[in-house]
């Protein structure tokens, strides 16, 4: 007979923790499946139309591409009218008249139209790779943003269902007390319980509603309540397993970063070639025509008059000009350098985490599988009275706790796949 047991107040606790943790797990799993749920891709999509840099890139693209015909024309510069009249009215009155007319043509110097071309094609490459670099950069900040969500709300669902299980656990103790089954220092124990489970509810929700602020920032969305008893809205299903380029050439053709500065360099060298071929100022072709007379009753003479203007050279300015070059030529190249040496790196170092990652998955996995089992063995043994009740509660405790960590590897698997994609620059899939 078991009438007249006294259970301790923590086993009870637990056994009550069991029960809620395997709810929880429940929920996150159908969480996880539900097609309708918005996902990292979404999230993101919403994030860039949002971005400042989103609604201009067509203006910056008419820009360049305005560059480009400018560059290809046949003239420096737009050509210009003069036009000038010459007279003496004012003074002696002799009769004396002039008018002059003509036409400028600004020339191209030797080279620097071909430059100039090249200099703008080069400037527009660089402006489509640029626009790549950042939605890249909005991308780490939304899977950042992303999962940091994801574990909050995880925290927020296991610390009300910590504060539910204390807050049953304390109504049952208080009633049990007044019954005269239990000790006043077992009420004190339970409600402890339930004060401290009540301080970690307290922070998991500030957390949750943090995590929510951003999230509602980045998409523009209004904010979902915070409702620890309800799934969020978002789906925890990972990105795709990116392949990882075999040679660094594959990385320089596929890395965003890498091709901005490369296009970064080559505009750096288009740059110096023009300023190597702007020694001087831009000569002029000048098309002149002239009338005039010297007195009163002297008929007008007209003449023609083609000439070309030829700035002299300045070597100081130059000199600026190329060495102003130079230096942004040598600092994109060093950057472009640098930044191989850090993606080479960080893709090593993703490529280590996913791999690591998949193995605590795998073993999580594992071990929540044997774990399951586990309890189903002691669950019949303690139905035959063969197992005591701490270890039965042991048991339990174990296979949800295996269960939970399951759940959280894969959470901690989808942000190193994340990773990987980031540091490949791979937008969110």
């Amino acid at each position: 007979m078991l009438y007249g047991v006294r259970i301790p107040i923590l086993m009870v606790f637990i056994f009550l923790s069991i029960l809620q943790f395997s709810w929880v797990g429940g929920a996150f799993a159908q969480a996880g499946i539900d097609s309708k749920k918005r996902d990292l891709k979404n999230v993101y999509e919403l994030a860039w139309d949002r971005q400042p840099e989103a609604k201009s890139f067509q203006y910056r693209v008419e820009a360049a591409q305005a560059k480009q015909k400018i560059a290809s024309s046949l003239l420096a510069n737009p050509a210009y009218l003069e036009l000038a009249q010459k007279t003496d009215r004012t003074n002696s009155n002799q009769g004396v008249s002039e008018t002059i007319a003509g036409l400028g043509f600004p020339l191209w110097l030797w080279g620097e139209r071909s430059s100039s071309i090249g200099l703008a094609d080069a400037e527009y490459k660089k402006l489509l790779s640029q626009y790549y670099v950042i939605q890249l950069k909005i991308a780490a900040e939304v899977r950042d943003i992303f999962w940091g969500f994801q574990k909050a709300q995880v925290e927020l669902v296991l610390a009300n269902t910590r504060y539910e299980n204390a807050a049953t656990l304390a109504k049952d103790v208080s009633k049990r007390f007044v019954a005269g089954d239990l000790s006043r220092a077992d009420v004190h124990q339970a409600e402890g319980a339930m004060s401290f489970a009540e301080a970690i509810l307290a922070e998991a929700k500030a957390n949750a509603i943090g995590a929510t602020q951003k999230m509602s920032s980045l998409t523009g969305s209004k904010g979902q309540q915070v409702d620890a008893r309800k799934a969020n809205s978002f789906s925890l299903k990972p990105e795709p397993i990116p392949k990882v380029p075999q040679s660094f050439s594959d990385l320089d053709a596929s890395q965003p970063v890498v091709v901005a500065l490369l296009d970064q360099l080559e505009v750096a060298k288009k740059a110096l070639e023009l300023a190597k071929a702007q020694t001087r100022s831009t000569p002029e072709l000048q098309l002149l025509t002239t009338r005039g007379r010297e007195v009163y009753g002297v008929p007008y003479q007209q003449s023609i008059t083609l000439g070309i203007k030829f700035p002299f050279g300045s070597d100081a300015r130059n000199t600026s000009r190329v060495a102003t070059s130079t230096a942004d030529k040598v600092e994109a190249e060093s950057l472009l350098n640098f930044e191989r040496e850090r993606i080479l790196f960080s893709i090593d170092s993703a490529v280590g985490q996913v791999e690591a990652s998949k193995v605590k998955l795998d073993a999580a996995n594992k071990r929540s599988k044997l774990a399951s089992e586990t309890r189903g063995f002691f669950e019949k043994s303690f139905r035959f009275g063969e197992t005591d009740l701490p270890t039965r509660l042991r048991i339990e405790l174990e296979a949800v706790e295996a269960n939970r960590q399951a759940a959280l590897a894969q959470i901690d698997h989808s942000v190193a796949i994340s990773n990987l994609r980031q540091a490949l620059g791979l937008l969110p899939e």
